[in-house]
């Protein structure tokens, strides 16, 4: 059971802001964690860190842990200069990164880089598609429905051989056939219930699929956090949490997860990983039983103190990942 540390990129303006997320990726790697996990925002104030600077800059403050993004919003980007930059991010980190996509879902940030959200899919499988060859080392003439390449390449290529692994965002039946079809691996979304994840996971891992080379991953996206009592982790996170909940419901108003975001304590609860390192342990150990290969905690939701965050990071690393 691989565990990652979704980092909170949401901010400040100050400096400040990003040597607490190198202080946090950091004792992330000495704790045993193996992946730190960036997500992309836009139109956000005061402040969201762009994703493949941060990425860069983590790579070179970090010797060994994973690089992963959960998610990049795909089809905003141009396909030939997104597998530039990550085979880059992954040539500096010395084969660390792990692409996770997803399709995007709110208006705004489409209207801001002038893509009609309506054309979303189609430009997510044209955009994985393309990446994938590109990374491969592949000379690429295409003439699709949204780009087209003539005799493109990338150099260098990736690190990693034969490229590096791809997740994909999903909830809904088509996503999930599409993200055995397209990627490498399934991140689920961080509400996903105990009770809907068994035959979720087994429709990923029964659907028709294109390359397996690398196999098919599960991740879940859970909310963490380790503390001596299950009530100091309550008074640590609940506060924050409830306040990027309430900003989630006006912000996912087109998802069909939206109600999700107004459940009670308890509910969250059940579906994520909080509490003591025994119950933390046992939380991760179930999600392993599911099938799960891997968990991405979020710890710190904005508004959390740097110091509780790096409470529960250390209390993880000395408790829980040892067992794992």
């Amino acid at each position: 059971m691989k565990l990652g540390l979704y980092l909170n990129l949401y901010g400040r303006t100050d400096t400040g802001q990003m040597a607490e997320i190198v202080e946090q990726a950091q004792l992330a790697e000495q704790a045993g964690f193996d992946w730190v996990v960036l997500g992309e925002r836009h139109l956000y104030r005061p402040a969201y860190h762009e994703v493949l600077t941060t990425m860069a800059y983590l790579a070179a403050k970090t010797d060994r842990i994973g690089i992963a993004t959960a998610g990049i919003i795909v089809p905003l980007y141009d396909p030939a200069l997104l597998a530039e930059q990550t085979a880059h991010i992954d040539v500096l980190s010395s084969g660390r990164v792990s692409l996770g996509v997803v399709l995007g879902y709110r208006p705004e940030e489409f209207d801001l880089y002038g893509v009609p959200i309506k054309q979303r899919v189609g430009r997510f499988e044209e955009n994985v598609a393309l990446i994938k060859r590109l990374w491969r080392g592949e000379t690429v003439t295409h003439d699709g429905r949204y780009h087209s390449l003539n005799e493109a390449y990338i150099a260098p290529t990736p690190a990693q051989n034969p490229r590096p692994r791809i997740w994909n965002g999903a909830r809904v039946d088509a996503a999930l056939e599409r993200t055995a079809r397209l990627c490498d691996g399934w991140t689920t979304s961080f509400n996903e219930t105990r009770a809907d994840l068994p035959a979720k996971i087994k429709l990923y891992r029964d659907a028709p699929g294109g390359d397996d080379t690398l196999g098919r991953e599960v991740i879940v996206c859970r909310e963490g956090y380790s503390a001596p009592t299950v009530d100091a982790a309550r008074r640590a996170l609940e506060g924050p949490l409830s306040e990027l909940y309430s900003a989630y419901t006006g912000w996912k108003r087109t998802s069909v997860d939206q109600a999700r975001y107004t459940d009670p304590w308890d509910e969250i609860v059940d579906r994520s990983v909080i509490g003591t390192p025994e119950q933390c342990l046992a939380a991760l150990s179930d999600y392993a039983q599911m099938g799960a290969d891997g968990a991405i905690l979020r710890i710190q939701a904005p508004g959390m103190p740097h110091a509780d965050a790096m409470a529960a990071i250390g209390s993880f690393g000395e408790h829980v990942i040892p067992s794992l």
